[in-house]
Parts: C-alpha cells; sequence; structure tokens
C-alpha cells in the first residue's frame, strides 16, 4: 500500500517560489491500477518523483507498506527502490547496450551474477513478446518496442509497484492501447500496483481502476473512475472529463426545464431511451448535450435534456428514476 499524507513540495527558482505540490494526500491500495491525471504544470510528474523520493518532499510523508520513505537513509532508501520500478515517456534506455544488457543493467547494479541475470532478462524479453530483441539496439526498435523493453527492465528485480510517468504520451493510439493491453496482462499475472500519471483521458478510462484530479498542486477529486468521469464535481475534472465544454450551455430563448441524466454503467445509454421516454410518456425532450464514454465495458458519461414545463419535467424525471445505474436532476439554465 502507498500512502500519502500532506505532501507538500517548494521549489526556490530566480523568479521565487513555486509550490508544486501542496497538501496531497492519497492512498494506492496493492493491487490498484490507479491513475493520476492533470493538465500540464498540475505537478503530476512532481508528485510521482517523490514518491521514490527522487525529489525529497518539503512537507508531508510517503509510505509504502506502512515505511516511512522520508525517514530512511540513502543506503536503505536504494534497497527500497528495488521494490518500485519507473517506467517514462522518453524510454530512457542505454542506447550502447542491447535489449538484454539493458535488461541486466538494474539486476548488474545490485549485484545479481552474469548468467542469473541475462536467464532473467530472456523470461522477461518473452514476457513483454519480444524474444527476438534480445540482440536489437534500442536504436532499431519502434517506440512500443522501445517502451516493452523499459518494461521488462523495469521489472528486473520484481518491484510490487510500477510508476508510469506519462509512459505512452510519445506513442500513437494503437501502440498506446498495446502498452496498456500488455500493462494489464502483467497486473494480472504479476499482481503488481500500478500508478499512472497521464494528461490522457483515454489511457485512465482503459485501463485505471481509481484516479485522482491533479490541479494546481492539489488534489481536487478522486474516486472511482466511472464515479469521478460519470459525474465529475470539480472544475478540474470537468475540464478534463467535457474538453469541449459542452456543460456550459448557452441561455435558452424558452422557458423550458433542463435535466441531467449520468449514466452509471448502464445500457441506458446506448438504448432509445430518450424516444422510448417519447412514446410511452408523451414527453418530447430535447437533446441539448450528450457524452458517452465506454469504461471497463460499461456505458457512463452524462446527457442534458430539456422539457417544455414543470409538468413535463416531474413526469421525465419519473420516468428516468425506473431505469437502473441512472441518476436524473433537474439543473439550472447553466447545467
Amino acid at each position: 500500500m502507498i500512502q500519502i499524507e500532506g505532501l507538500s513540495k517548494t521549489f526556490r527558482t530566480s523568479d521565487g517560489t513555486v509550490e508544486a505540490l501542496k497538501n496531497v494526500s492519497l492512498t494506492v491500495n496493492d493491487g490498484d491500477i490507479y491513475g493520476i491525471i492533470g493538465m500540464s504544470g498540475a505537478g503530476k510528474s512532481t508528485l510521482v518523483r517523490c514518491i521514490n523520493l527522487l525529489e525529497r518532499p518539503t512537507e508531508g510523508t510517503v509510505r509504502i507498506d506502512g515505511q516511512d520513505l522520508c525517514a530512511l537513509s540513502e543506503p536503505e532508501l536504494r534497497t527500497v527502490r528495488r521494490e518500485i520500478s519507473m517506467i517514462f515517456q522518453s524510454f530512457n534506455l542505454l542506447a550502447q547496450r542491447t535489449c538484454l544488457k539493458n535488461i541486466c543493467f538494474p539486476l548488474e547494479l545490485i549485484g545479481v551474477k552474469k548468467a542469473a541475470a541475462e536467464a532473467r532478462a530472456r523470461e522477461l524479453l518473452e514476457l513483454v513478446g519480444l524474444p527476438d530483441k534480445a540482440d536489437a539496439y534500442p536504436s532499431q526498435l519502434s517506440g512500443g518496442q522501445k517502451q516493452r523493453i523499459a518494461i521488462a527492465r523495469a521489472l528486473a528485480t520484481d518491484p510490487k509497484v510500477l510508476l508510469c510517468d506519462e509512459a505512452t504520451s510519445a506513442l500513437d493510439p494503437k501502440t498506446t492501447h498495446d502498452i496498456l493491453s500488455l500493462l494489464r496482462e502483467l497486473h494480472a499475472k504479476l499482481g503488481i500496483t500500478i500508478l499512472l500519471i497521464t494528461h490522457q483521458m483515454s489511457v485512465v478510462e482503459e485501463i485505471c481502476t481509481r484516479v485522482a484530479i491533479l490541479d494546481n498542486g492539489s488534489v481536487v477529486e478522486e474516486g472511482p473512475v466511472e464515479s469521478v468521469f460519470s459525474a465529475p464535481k470539480s472544475a478540474a475534472a470537468k475540464r478534463l472529463v467535457f474538453p469541449d465544454g459542452y456543460e456550459e450551455l448557452p441561455e435558452s430563448e424558452t422557458p423550458g426545464h433542463r435535466i441531467r441524466v449520468v449514466f452509471r454503467g448502464t445500457s441506458s445509454a446506448t438504448a432509445p431511451l430518450i424516444a422510448r421516454m417519447a412514446i410511452e410518456e408523451h414527453i418530447l425532450a430535447n437533446i441539448l448535450a450528450a457524452s458517452i464514454k465506454s469504461i471497463s465495458g460499461k456505458e457512463y458519461g452524462s446527457m442534458v435534456l430539456e422539457v417544455a414545463d414543470a409538468d413535463e419535467c416531474a413526469r421525465a424525471l419519473a420516468y428516468l428514476a425506473k431505469e437502473p445505474d441512472l441518476v436524473a436532476e433537474e439543473v439550472n439554465l447553466h447545467a
């Protein structure tokens, strides 16, 4: 378990003091695939570097399985870091080493004998699907292959935690999907905890179980992915979930009533719900905006409807209340 409590990080620059992190508290349970998402400059990379103490927090604590990393000496911290591996956007492979030797490198650092290190490296090449690339150099690989080798290297010391700092940001959509699928497979096989830092909504939707929204150095929202993404509460979460800003609806030219419908993992999102309501209840609803997402095989999202008057609004709310995994509420003109 990763427990982050009251974490703050301040940098002193020539232009003054910068508060990169402000009183961040999070808990990542063993076996989670946990996403931390935010816009550029939100403090995501600083947070992940504080978790393995590549950056020392100004205040607060980071505990791994109850052990306070901030209280450890450098030799003790080096030992703990064997259980906390990291992969990066830029892969960080050693250009003069073959793929096999890149994977062997962290094992060499802790004194594993050459034969044992190479045997472990070949196992990992099989695990990431590149057994034929042992003697290839990083310059001979595609971006996706480089990241697979970086993942294999990160797993060499059999860590409990894998930190992914924008690990798919340099990849095209298909390769991103392939890498996320690999991470999901490794999570299932190894039971490893994955903490994933990203600015890509699609990455969190595809793989994560829980998510924290980081904005201006603070956690502004946290919870299960489906809850946060289907009904975001903070302004930062709404900007990420609804990048087109559709919730800022214009003033209505008619005195109609507006209803927000939130889908929480239901087939109703793809069923002709509004058409059925029109046929069965004779309620004509205008769809002002809609955003539906598929997360872990279920449909999530929201829709804003407009109906003619208070009576139709009440009847529509009563009708929608019968649907499972769906929440409907009347909202003001600025839904």
